[in-house]
């Protein structure tokens, strides 16, 4: 039983930053994967990173690749996702969640969303 919490969502203009928090609690937290995945209305889960906790290695979708750096504190059991020069296009909800078979086989929890609006 794991509670995932995002924060750091806002507006924000074209071409700014923005980081976003991921803060996990629960009885245990021992994750293999973590990540992140956004959504629009109508729109599918389009994934965008993921970290191995234990070794912190990470991926990125092409979508975000370059632009996007995530991070985990696991002694906080934190996630983060930095992002740059942001478009029209990143405007979603952002989603941390736990990979519990790999980024390649989906997300199996994840939290209310945070969201990320971006304007001209």
């Amino acid at each position: 039983q794991v509670e995932l919490v995002e924060s750091g969502g806002g507006l924000v203009q074209i071409g700014g930053s923005l980081r976003l928090s991921c803060a996990a609690s629960g009885r245990t937290f021992n994750p293999s994967v973590m990540g992140w995945f956004r959504q629009s209305p109508g729109k599918e889960q389009e994934h965008l990173a993921g970290i191995n906790w234990r070794a912190g290695g990470a991926s990125y979708a092409d979508a975000v690749r370059g632009r996007a750096t995530i991070s985990r504190d696991s002694a906080k059991n934190m996630l983060y996702l930095e992002i740059n020069d942001l478009r029209l296009e990143d405007t979603a909800v952002y989603y941390c969640a736990i990979y519990p078979n790999g980024v390649s086989r989906g997300p199996g929890y994840w939290g209310q969303g945070t969201q990320v609006t971006v304007s001209s």
